[in-house]
């Protein structure tokens, strides 16, 4: 049952739906009420985190903005079901968000409007493997700290990583990765450390070790096909992030197949650039993303017109 409310302008609503595996999982919207939507944003939260409480302010900001936002808490994330931040196979997490955020951008409001993906963190890989996925479906990634490379400060030595992975074959759920607090090092305000940390939907302990290992794969996997992406984007990173590495990013705009990109990287700010830095940061962070998007938005065809005209195509191509 979808439970709705409406805050100001805009109309925020939140449904539970089930995966493949049977779990509920939880989905949240914030929608424009006074303007159609611009264009429609689905947001890949990070790895330890959830959307309704921790992403509600970038929602909301780009909701006033004229965007409408779609969430989801991954499974063993925030108010899903699942076993606390783990993670048994990284590509059943990217499965669940394309299959809801398709059946989002299906909806008859929805149709034919523009569809961008914004991934923070380890949302940022999961918006990179949706792209991977379904190559043209989307028209745009905004990529905050992603995580294509867990910094060398986070990462263990490599013989405790050979150590690692052989345990999480027999004791997977295991919570001994050793790893510095990330809630230390990704926030820069001590007042938004103390409300994550206050957060009951965010787990704080130490990564498990099946989850650990997900997430080790999927960052050397991404790393090394970094060229393969080729949907327009823009990736904003701290120079001083102690947890994604920037250095990555930087790479990603160098070698990535997109004709459009763009890469954003801001001197002395941290991690947790949507919420962690002091405002007067946020505010730069949050101009230059709204910018990108409506440049992206009021620019050709709309995404309506170019599936009408690739369907024409389609159909003079057969007969």
């Amino acid at each position: 049952m979808a439970q709705a409310s409406q805050i100001g302008d805009i109309k925020y609503a939140e449904e539970y739906i089930l995966n493949g595996r049977g779990n509920k999982l939880f989905t949240c919207c914030w929608v424009p009420v006074n303007q159609e939507p611009k264009a429609l944003i689905f947001i890949c939260h990070g790895y330890a985190m959830e959307c309704s409480i921790t992403m509600n302010s970038t929602a909301t900001r780009l909701a006033n903005s004229g965007f409408a936002c779609y969430g989801i808490d991954y499974e063993g994330h925030g108010k899903s079901e699942g076993l606390d931040a783990y993670i048994t196979n990284f590509d059943d997490l990217v499965d669940d968000c394309s299959t809801h955020f398709s059946n989002l951008c299906e909806r008859e409001e929805n149709k034919g409007k523009m569809r961008y993906l914004l991934g923070e963190s380890m949302g940022g890989a999961v918006a990179l493997l949706l792209h991977r996925m379904k190559g043209d479906y989307w028209d745009g990634a905004i990529l905050v700290a992603p995580m294509c490379k867990i910094a060398d400060e986070l990462k263990p030595h490599p013989v405790v990583i050979s150590i690692l992975n052989q345990l999480s074959r027999i004791i997977p759920t295991w919570k001994i990765v050793p790893t510095k607090d990330i809630v230390d090092v990704a926030f820069k305000m001590p007042e938004v450390r103390a409300q994550v940390r206050a957060n009951k939907y965010c787990y704080k302990g130490r990564p498990r070790l099946k989850t650990g290992q997900e997430l080790l794969r999927v960052c050397i996997d991404l790393e090394q096909n970094l060229q393969e992406v080729a949907l327009p984007f823009i990736v904003l990173h701290g120079e001083d992030d102690k947890v994604t590495d920037p250095g990555v990013s930087q790479q990603l705009y160098n070698v990535a197949s997109s004709e459009d990109k763009t890469l954003k990287l801001y001197e002395g700010m941290w991690h947790g650039l949507l919420y962690g830095e002091p405002p007067e940061n946020i505010e730069i962070v949050f101009r230059d993303i709204i910018n990108w998007i409506e440049e992206r938005v009021s620019m050709g065809n709309s995404r309506l017109e170019r599936e009408l005209k690739q369907a024409h195509d389609d159909f003079k191509n057969k007969i």
